[in-house]
């Protein structure tokens, strides 16, 4: 069983109820102690408060433990903290229990049943990243029966709980029931747009692609396609740097604009992206948004074509067999054009025909 465990805020919020002054003075010190890193006196404060049983004085000292703050590292210590805490029906302590528990499983059933069992009693009791571990185990089939129903149980509760990798799964099972129902089809862009506007970047792929294709259900939007492909640019996305780079140039969604265009297209060159090379390349080559440079084409067509882009190794040829930025060499031109129509390209293959070669 495999699941991620969030990092927490140790001190949680203190609370007087209990009218216990002392406790709340003792749980603010090492707080404060805490967060000034001054480990040795957070763990001097809260040790006996976890030992008079205040389960957020058990979590805190079985964090430092898990983290090795102030101590060594020791992950049998921390455990035994969590399950104190966890014994006393705290949600977040039972799902780190789970997790403290799965990382010395080493395929054993038993240490996997206990593991469930603490997974399960902090879905049932509310925590949302137990919701989504436990959805993730149905949805893949990871020690338990694959059951797409169950899985979108639990990941719609950790949905409505506003967990955005939740949100985006939730919208994938609920679009593959969908078979053409208008209804369940708005439901998942539902989720899928709540996930996206917390900044998952699947549902914001989905989102994008979805609106710059169209179909049966929703009508073509370019500039709202724009909108969720900046979103992925703006984050370092490669291929989604050029993808706005070819909606600027061609004027989708948003006024045609050269200068953008070639900005994208060099974010996405920069990274290795083959199809921001070669799209950085042909501005070069023509002088869109940038002053013609035939030299600095041929260096981008190349960086392309090295990476088995077809339609670079074509424009390749023809600076090749034209002399445009490098000597006129119709025998490279020939090779480059060959390696292109042998991977579909029909202008090499006319390059080919002009060239008088096979």
């Amino acid at each position: 069983m495999k699941h991620v465990m969030k990092s927490v805020v140790l001190a949680l919020s203190l609370v007087l109820a209990n009218g216990n002054v002392a406790y709340a003075q003792d749980s603010q010190k090492a707080q404060q102690a805490y967060e000034k890193g001054d480990y040795e006196t957070a763990l001097k404060e809260w040790r006996p408060l976890a030992e008079q049983g205040h389960a957020d004085a058990q979590i805190n000292l079985g964090e430092m433990y898990r983290k090795g703050e102030g101590v060594a590292q020791d992950y049998r210590e921390a455990e035994k903290w969590y399950r104190l805490a966890a014994e006393q029906g705290n949600a977040y302590s039972q799902y780190t229990l789970s997790d403290l528990i799965d990382r010395r499983r080493d395929g054993d059933p038993e240490i996997d049943k206990e593991a469930m069992k603490w997974l399960r009693l902090a879905a049932e009791n509310g925590n949302s990243d137990a919701q989504s571990a436990l959805g993730q185990m149905y949805y893949s089939g990871s020690l338990v029966t694959l059951d797409y129903d169950t899985a979108e149980k639990w990941y719609r509760l950790a949905a409505e709980q506003g967990d955005a990798a939740a949100q985006y799964t939730l919208g994938e099972l609920i679009d593959r029931r969908s078979d053409f129902d208008p209804e369940l089809d708005k439901e998942s862009m539902k989720w899928f747009r709540l996930a996206a506007e917390q900044g998952n970047a699947e549902a914001q792929k989905y989102l994008a692609n979805k609106y710059y294709e169209g179909g049966y259900y929703i009508t073509k939007d370019y500039k709202e396609a724009l909108k969720w492909y900046l979103l992925l640019a703006v984050n370092g996305e490669a291929g989604y740097q050029n993808r706005v780079g070819e909606m600027y140039y061609s004027g989708e969604g948003v006024n045609e604009d050269y200068e953008e265009a070639v900005k994208w297209f060099r974010s996405a060159a920069e990274q290795g992206n083959a199809e921001g090379q070669y799209n950085l390349g042909y501005m070069y080559f023509y002088g869109a948004g940038v002053t013609q440079d035939y030299g600095e084409a041929l260096k981008l067509y190349n960086l392309a074509a090295e990476q088995g882009h077809s339609v670079a190794k074509c424009s390749l040829g023809q600076m090749y067999e034209k002399g445009q930025g490098v000597a006129v060499n119709k025998a490279k031109a020939v090779k480059l054009c060959r390696d292109a129509a042998g991977e579909g390209d029909d202008d090499a293959k006319a390059l080919l025909q002009r060239l008088g070669a096979k």
